[in-house]
């Protein structure tokens, strides 16, 4: 059975947290004598002179009616990375435990890892880009604390098999993270509907792709409230600056624009897809349910190469398991795709 208390190492369970000027005093009318702050104002145009919310209360207002999650149940950070490197530091002892990726896959996952000395345990996917849950699961051991699923996939696009993921939230007794990045783009719906089935589940979602706040710098991650007050006592005070509390409100309100970009996005993924497979030297263009295609081509790397000088940048993926002679391509403009489509179609070989 599933015990945050026992997962949690010791030094974590027993840290006290920084009290932020912020923490303490929750209103936002008086007289601010509590933080050492620039009374005056700051240099830059804006009102960037006091601390931010320290837990981003009125953010996560808005994001609980989006998502229909409980405020208490949502945790901010500076993009994705933040919440699973925390969610690694948090259950996992340097040079002890261990966590599982299932390569090809998100490549932070690992780097946060082994940057916490942490060992990195994989379990490649199959040929067609899904999740192998027996052998996931005949891998984890007694100091196995994470399993990462990224669904849809980055770089392959695909989404996982939803009974093969229930598999094993259900198998380990451990943290197991859904990472959807990529959701908006897909036609199957959110685990963020099984948080209160599985205490064990983590879903990281984030405003840098459909949303379009790449710039911005938010990452939310969705979980049980005893996981996320963990989360709130190991961050940083002030993880999540004014500035970007102030611009995400405001595209947080703009949801018809963020709908109407996502539909852009997969018309133009279908379109692209369909011409990408004209091409003579291209032998697959993998089904996506991101704003990404996977495609392989013959000298993979040469036509990479060849787009980067023609100032059209893709990603070479052809190095990583599962994905040889691979580019991965980001669903662009019509425009964008066009001078794509028109450059590939100058490729000599």
């Amino acid at each position: 059975m599933f015990s945050l208390d026992k997962l949690l190492r010791e030094n974590i369970k027993n840290a006290k947290p920084y009290s932020s000027a912020r923490d303490e005093y929750k209103g936002k009318e008086g007289i601010f004598l509590d933080a050492n702050e620039n009374p005056y104002g700051s240099a830059a145009t804006g009102d960037f002179n006091r601390y931010p919310d320290p837990l981003q209360w009125e953010i996560k207002g808005i994001l609980s009616n989006i998502k229909r999650v409980e405020p208490e149940k949502i945790f901010l950070g500076n993009g994705s990375d933040e919440p699973i490197d925390l969610i690694i530091r948090m259950v996992c002892r340097p040079g002890k435990d261990n966590i599982i990726i299932l390569p090809p896959t998100y490549g932070m996952y690992e780097v946060s890892a082994a940057i916490s000395d942490v060992e990195i345990r994989q379990v490649p996917l199959t040929e067609d880009y899904q999740l192998r849950p027996e052998e996931i699961l005949k891998t984890v051991d007694e100091n196995t604390k994470v399993i990462f699923i990224c669904s849809p996939n980055n770089p392959t696009g695909n989404i996982m098999n939803k009974k093969d993921v229930e598999q094993i939230l259900k198998g380990f007794n451990g943290i197991v993270v859904v990472d959807e990045a990529y959701i908006d783009f897909a036609p199957s719906s959110s685990f963020l509907s099984e948080l209160d089935q599985f205490p064990n589940l983590i879903v990281l979602q984030t405003l840098s792709k459909a949303w379009g706040m790449a710039g911005l710098r938010l990452g939310m991650a969705f979980a049980s409230k005893e996981i996320i007050s963990v989360y709130n006592k190991i961050k940083y005070p002030y993880n999540i600056n004014i500035a970007t509390q102030q611009f995400v409100k405001e595209g947080l309100l703009n949801i018809l624009n963020k709908e109407k970009m996502v539909a852009q996005i997969l018309e133009q993924r279908e379109k692209l897809g369909e011409e990408l497979k004209k091409l003579s030297f291209v032998s697959k263009v993998y089904p996506s349910d991101a704003n990404f295609l996977l495609v392989k081509m013959d000298k993979a790397p040469k036509i990479f190469e060849f787009l980067i000088g023609n100032k059209i940048i893709t990603r070479d993926r052809s190095k990583v398991r599962l994905c040889e002679d691979s580019i991965r391509i980001s669903v662009g403009t019509e425009k964008e795709n066009e001078a794509l489509m028109k450059k590939l179609s100058e490729w000599k070989g």
